[in-house]
């Protein structure tokens, strides 16, 4: 599964892509959420929003069969309102929020 959609307390869909494999991913902002393989509904354990997705890995701190999805969002209003919406739709899920 390369991209999953995951969606907000709004109603709103947000595509968010894997991981680049082992490579580093680019330096830009954008959202990330962590989500357990194989699960549906989707099983969101984080939620993460920063300035700089290439240290993501480190802030999302996965394991096992969890896997890393990014969203570029290089305007900061916006990654923030869509962090809020996913936020509010899963409250159970931890919560990260790095400037980046």
């Amino acid at each position: 599964m390369d991209f999953i959609d995951v969606c907000g307390a709004s109603g709103a869909s947000y595509r968010f892509r894997v991981w680049p494999g082992r490579a580093g991913h680019v330096p830009v902002a954008g959202n990330f959420v962590v989500v357990r393989e194989a699960r549906f509904p989707l099983d969101v354990q984080v939620i993460g929003v920063t300035g700089d997705l290439s240290q993501a890995r480190l802030a999302a701190k996965a394991k096992g069969e969890e896997r890393i999805f990014t969203r570029l969002n290089v305007a900061r209003a916006t990654r923030e309102a869509e962090h809020d919406d996913l936020v509010a739709r899963y409250p159970k899920a931890r919560v990260v929020v790095e400037k980046g």
